[in-house]
């Protein structure tokens, strides 16, 4: 079991006003464990040896998904336009809403 690590409710009220959060004093001392927590084990992660062990980026295997650029037949303005419930011939009209 890694050691604990001390945060403070001075630490958790610090780190809620940077992200602009409201923590109550109940919150506080839960984060303050859950913080003291991830941070305990933030050490056993790093005593892991990972020499020779590449970088790894994404755990996804990222293959290209480009394929060939087709040509094919577009849709006319009028096409499009023709299947909007109204239009000044050249745009489509919607309702204003501000």
């Amino acid at each position: 079991m890694p050691a604990k690590k001390n945060v403070t409710h001075q630490d958790v009220a610090h780190m809620a006003e940077l992200s602009r959060l409201h923590a109550s004093p109940e919150e506080q001392t839960l984060f303050a464990r859950q913080f003291g927590d991830i941070l305990a084990y933030m050490d056993v992660l790093e005593s892991v040896n990972t020499e020779g062990v590449e970088p790894l980026y994404s755990p996804a295997l990222h293959t290209g998904f480009l394929r060939d650029d087709v040509p094919h037949r577009t849709r006319t303005r009028e096409e499009v336009l023709g299947t909007a419930p109204e239009t000044d011939g050249e745009y489509f009209l919607v309702p204003r809403i501000v």
